[in-house]
């Protein structure tokens, strides 16, 4: 039998035919009579017959040759390359019902990606691609082929241009182009893992709109340019316009920090780890209340942990390690403000004198502690490991003293997590803590006892007493070791003395 409702939908489905058909000759009339606005959103039937001018199409096809080869045939391959032969890592857009490139992505990122030849070269009709949003090199410039960037064109890219990366390309050599600095439109300048030389040109100051800097992974050199911390930026452009993020590590900079990256509000990552910077942290720097990472690991600056990082309650990550003459010690209070949302914490090897406060016990979100190879001194304290968060906890390397206060639970959740060795006057209590669960390179606080009963040949006990905890415990013990073998050794030869005198009485 035929379903009771077989006719009606029959009919349904021949009428929504001919309406889809009714629809579809309306469009094809009225799209001949649509204007598309610059910049706007193209409909799908304008889309599907936009023309893209000639000196359009002959530029884009002259650019990306000279970065795959001569032997690359654009027009033949890509004959409507914004249309239905599209290339990859290539985007358009439709600006007043003509197509542009908007997007150059070159590297092999996929298959089928657009890939350097070992001769590649940028070509002047890069910059006559005058609607280019996106321009991209990955692995394009291999050390066989030093190529630097260019210097001039620039501006002819500075209304339109918001985005410049040159990612892992060894052979991409010479400066940072001072030109780079017309780009007025440039929101992201990423040039990482290159091989570029030279200062960073004080140009890049101008960069208004510029949101992200990284110029990690080179060999720059020289100072950090003053003009990064334009504050002028404020002023002509709203706050989503404020730079987020600046990456100068793995570099040769030199010098200072400029007290004007303070005036970077909106900051968010601040990464200068690995260069050779000296000096003081500039108390400017309390002014970036929104900076969740601040990394100046691997330099050489001194003046002690600035006070003014306790009041950076966004403050996630700290990490100041590898500054060996920092110097300074832990503040004592004030870490509550930091409790929230501080989850790395690294200031192992920068010179900390003094004792662990207790008062760190609030760093509630804290996961990781690093307070190794310093000149800490006195008693760990227990409330370290009330921490709620913390999955690491590194004291070696110090001269921390007395017994540790942890629980065997404690021991047993972190492991090698936790270390404390190298610390000559710290023990853990026998009492509370099983062997199997002790920490790694730590003594028994009994083993720290000299023995009770050796006197020397005054009467003088040897023993008997527990020795000072401190760095010089394991002297004072060779010492006292080397005056109980003194005194046997004596006896020895004495008898020995006696011995050949009798022997010599009855030969003679």
């Amino acid at each position: 039998m035929r379903p009771a409702g077989g006719c009606r939908g029959r009919g349904l489905l021949v009428l929504g035919l001919a309406l889809w058909v009714s629809a579809a000759l309306l469009l094809r009339g009225c799209a001949g009579q649509q204007v598309e606005e610059d910049g706007a959103d193209a409909p799908a039937a304008a889309a599907a017959t936009a023309p893209m001018e000639e000196k359009e199409r002959r530029a884009l096809y002259a650019a990306i040759e000279s970065f795959v080869g001569k032997g690359w045939n654009g027009s033949g391959l890509y004959p409507d390359p914004c249309g239905w032969s599209p290339i990859q890592g290539v985007s358009c857009d439709l600006f007043n019902g003509l197509w542009y490139p908007t997007v150059m992505s070159i590297g092999p990122v996929l298959d089928n990606s657009l890939q350097c030849a070992p001769d590649a070269k940028f070509s002047p009709q890069l910059f006559d691609l005058r609607r280019l949003r996106m321009l991209s090199f990955y692995s394009c410039f291999p050390a066989s082929n030093p190529t630097a960037i260019p210097t001039a064109g620039w501006e002819k890219l500075s209304g339109t241009l918001e985005t410049l990366e040159f990612r892992t390309n060894p052979g991409l050599t010479g400066g940072i182009p001072p030109s780079l600095g017309r780009l007025a439109s440039l929101q992201s300048l990423v040039l990482v893992e290159n091989n570029l030389t030279g200062p960073i040109p004080a140009e890049l100051g101008a960069l208004s709109r510029l949101r992200r800097l990284v110029l990690s992974g080179n060999g720059l050199s020289g100072p950090i340019p003053a003009t990064l911390g334009n504050n002028d930026r404020r002023h002509r452009h709203a706050h989503d316009d404020e730079l987020l993020i600046v990456d100068l590590s793995r570099n040769c900079l030199t010098g200072s920090l400029p007290s004007s990256l303070g005036g970077l509000t909106g900051l968010l990552k601040m990464d200068l780890s690995n260069n050779l910077l000296q000096g003081s942290i500039p108390p400017e720097l309390a002014g970036l209340k929104s900076l969740t990472l601040l990394d100046l690991r691997n330099n050489s600056l001194t003046g002690g942990l600035p006070q003014f990082v306790q009041g950076m309650a966004s403050l996630q990550d700290l990490l100041l390690s590898n500054n060996p003459q920092l110097g300074g010690g832990l503040p004592q209070s004030g870490w509550e403000t930091l409790a929230v949302n501080l989850a790395t914490l690294d200031l192992s090897n920068v010179g900390l004198v003094g004792p662990i406060p207790a008062s760190m016990a609030a760093l509630t979100g804290l996961r990781f502690l690093a307070l190794d190879h310093n000149r800490l001194t006195g008693a760990v304290p227990p409330e370290l490991a009330q921490l709620p968060s913390i999955g690491a906890l590194y004291l070696n390397g110090n001269n921390l003293t007395g017994a540790l206060q942890f629980s065997a639970g404690f021991y047993r959740r972190m492991g090698r997590r936790f270390a404390s060795w190298d610390n000559p006057g710290l023990c853990y209590n026998i009492a509370a803590v099983d062997a199997a669960h002790a920490p790694s390179g730590v003594v028994a606080c009994k083993d720290l006892q000299e023995p009770s009963v050796a006197r020397d040949g005054d009467g003088e006990e040897e023993g008997g007493r527990k020795p000072e905890a401190s760095s010089s415990l394991v002297a004072s013990s060779s010492r006292s070791a080397a005056r109980v073998g003194g005194l046997w050794y004596l006896v020895v030869v004495q008898g020995m003395a006696a011995a050949v005198l009798g022997l010599m009485s009855l030969l003679l």
